[in-house]
C-alpha cells in the first residue's frame, strides 16, 4: 500500500470528498437492510404475509410475490435514511466546505492523500452550547476508501482532530455515530472515547431499534 498523510482541505478536493462521504454512507445500507430483516416484527410479517396469502386466494405465487415486494419494501427502508442524510449534508456543511469548516476559527477539515488521491476524511467544529465550564468540539465526517481500510488511516485521522482540540484549548472532543455503525463505535471507544448517552432521531427508529450514539473524549488537564 502507497503512503498517505494527512493536510488540510483544499477546495480542489471537493469531488473527492463528495463522492468519499457518498460512498461512505452508503455502505452502511446493506448492514440497515440485514438489521430490519432480523427485528422479530419484521419475521413475523414475512412469515404472516404470505401465509393470509396463501389461505385467502390459495395461490403459492401471490405468496412469493407478496415476500419479493416486503424484502423490496425493506430494501427501500434501508436505503431512505442513508440517501436523505448525504442529500441533508450535501445542501447544509458540505455544501462549501471551506465556508464551514475553514473560514471559522476554532474549526478545520483534514483529507488523507495517498498517491495524490484523497483517501479520507474527517471534520471538526466548535460546539455551540456546550455544557458550563466546559469547551468542546464536535468531530465529523470521518470517512475512509474502503481500498485504503487496515492501514490505521482512520485511528491517524481521529487522533489530528484530538491534537488540534488540544492545541486549541478545548476541554472535550465530542462526536454522534449510529448502532448500524459499529466499525466507528468499535474505533471510537477503543481510542479512548466514552459513551455518554443515546437517543432515538423519531418513533420510526425507536421501532426498528436503531439509535443515535453519543461519544466524548476528555484530555485529562481539563
Amino acid at each position: 500500500m502507497a503512503p498517505y498523510h494527512i493536510r488540510q482541505y483544499q477546495d480542489s478536493d471537493r469531488k473527492s470528498v463528495v463522492d468519499l462521504f457518498s460512498r461512505g454512507m452508503e455502505e452502511h445500507i446493506p448492514t440497515t437492510f440485514r438489521h430490519l430483516l432480523l427485528l422479530p416484527q419484521t419475521l413475523l410479517l414475512l412469515l404472516g404475509v404470505p401465509l393470509a396469502l396463501v389461505l385467502v386466494s390459495g395461490s403459492w405465487l401471490l405468496a412469493v410475490v407478496g415476500i419479493i415486494l416486503l424484502l423490496l419494501l425493506l430494501w427501500l427502508l434501508a436505503r431512505q435514511p442513508w440517501k436523505e442524510y448525504v442529500a441533508k449534508c450535501l445542501h447544509t456543511d458540505m455544501a462549501d466546505i471551506t465556508k464551514s469548516y475553514l473560514n471559522a476559527c476554532g474549526s478545520c477539515f483534514w483529507v488523507a492523500e495517498s498517491a495524490g488521491q484523497v483517501v479520507g476524511t474527517v471534520a471538526a467544529l466548535p460546539v455551540k452550547d456546550p455544557p458550563l465550564g466546559r469547551k468542546q468540539l464536535e468531530l465529523f465526517r470521518l470517512s475512509v476508501s474502503s481500498q485504503h481500510r487496515g492501514q490505521g488511516i482512520a485511528k491517524t485521522l481521529v487522533r489530528t482532530v484530538l491534537q488540534f482540540a488540544r492545541d486549541q484549548g478545548y476541554s472535550d472532543v465530542v462526536l454522534e455515530t449510529s448502532t448500524m455503525q459499529q466499525g466507528a463505535v468499535t474505533l471510537y471507544l477503543g481510542m479512548g472515547f466514552q459513551r455518554t448517552g443515546q437517543y432515538f432521531m423519531g418513533v420510526f427508529w425507536k421501532i426498528v431499534d436503531i439509535c443515535i450514539i453519543q461519544l466524548k473524549y476528555s484530555f485529562p488537564s481539563a
